[in-house]
């Protein structure tokens, strides 16, 4: 008999179940409902996490808005910008090689080093040795691939944290540097004229324009069509969102990472080829505040110090910004102290923005 009156029960319970369900589901929704609308400021949150370029690039007119309001049109003259680029190409092309670093959740303080060491070899090759330009060229970039594998051995082999050891390899270079060029500056004259291409210039709208700063615009198009596009775009972004989780989905991570520090240092080599064309002679001592450079404008460009998450087209507009603030500052009659104060500004700035932006991913 207990049998035979638990079986009509059973529907009872289970209507009762789901009438309970149905009355929790309405009050989830009513709570949804009375929730109020989302501030500005939650929207703008929302809309920068979504868009990563909105800031850097709401920064950049904003401050060339600024800056002509306040020097007038010398500022937007064609001279001038084309000198803002021209300042800029060095930092633009070494930080997309740091870009490339801190995707992954690293970071290169050896980068202006690798820069200025293969310099030193394409100068010392081609002026010296008599090797022609072009084999001169490709020994600075094997070079300079040379440098970033012994940055991913330490990385990946090793497992040295990147500050750790890149701060190691900065001595390094640095001293090879030194020992290679014995402390002496190659003069023009004696450089092939492929090593200075990048400086020479093309007229566009009345002004001059460098070779140098059109290889570099190619070079961001390139390497953020690489990022977007492709399995290793993709793995880059994976490992530096969550290395662990990375390796578990089958990607391999340390080759990732040895490739991306080879890359970089190949990126550096280009920079140092650049960086001849700007100066017009190979120098030990050039290239100084690039390391922080590429940093900043890394940051400022919107990518995450903390890794998977940024857009090396971000790090451009940030290159521009540190350009746009330094030219316009310097036409303002701005003491260089308050412009590096100014820079300081904008990291902060731009560190804090990208740590209110996760939140809405937290």
């Amino acid at each position: 008999m207990k049998s035979v009156s638990a079986t009509p029960g059973a529907p009872a319970a289970a209507k009762a179940s789901e009438a309970s369900e149905a009355s929790a589901q309405r009050k989830v929704g009513e709570r949804l409902d009375d929730q109020p609308p989302r501030s500005f400021l939650g929207r703008v949150q929302r809309q920068m996490h979504a868009h990563p370029l909105l800031g850097p690039t709401a920064v950049l007119i904003l401050a060339c808005v600024v800056f002509t309001a306040m020097v007038g049109p010398r500022f937007v003259d064609p001279l001038n910008i084309s000198l803002i680029l021209q300042q800029v190409q060095i930092i633009g092309m070494v930080g997309i090689a740091q870009t490339l670093i801190i995707l992954t959740s690293g970071i290169d303080l050896s980068v202006a080093a690798v820069m200025v060491f293969t310099t030193v070899i394409s100068g010392k090759l081609a002026a010296e040795s008599g090797l022609p330009a072009v084999v001169a060229l490709l020994i600075a970039l094997a070079t300079g691939a040379a440098c970033g594998l012994l940055n991913g051995i330490l990385v990946t082999r090793f497992r040295v944290p990147p500050f750790i050891s890149t701060l190691g390899t900065l001595s390094i270079f640095t001293a090879l540097n030194l020992l290679a060029s014995g402390s002496q500056t190659i003069k023009a004259n004696a450089l092939p004229d492929l090593l200075l291409w990048p400086g020479e210039t093309f007229r566009f709208l009345g002004a001059p324009v460098t070779y140098g700063s059109i290889l570099v615009l190619l070079s961001f198009i390139a390497v953020a069509f690489v990022l977007k596009r492709t399995a290793w775009g993709e793995h880059i972004y994976a490992v530096g969102d969550n290395a662990e989780g990375a390796r578990l989905s089958g990607i391999r991570t340390t080759r990732v990472l040895l490739s991306v520090y080879i890359v970089a240092g190949i990126i550096c080599a280009i920079a140092g080829w650049l960086l001849i064309g700007r100066v017009g002679s190979v120098s030990p001592f050039s290239g100084e505040g690039v390391n922080l450079a590429s940093i900043t404008a890394v940051v400022i460009g919107g990518t995450s110090l903390f890794g998977g998450r940024g857009n090396v087209l971000g790090t451009l507009l940030g290159a521009l910004i540190i350009g746009v603030f330094s030219n316009g500052l310097t036409l303002a009659g701005v003491d260089v102290l308050w412009q590096v104060f100014t820079t300081g500004v904008l990291v902060i700035v731009a560190v804090g923005l990208d740590q209110w932006t996760r939140k809405v991913a937290g």
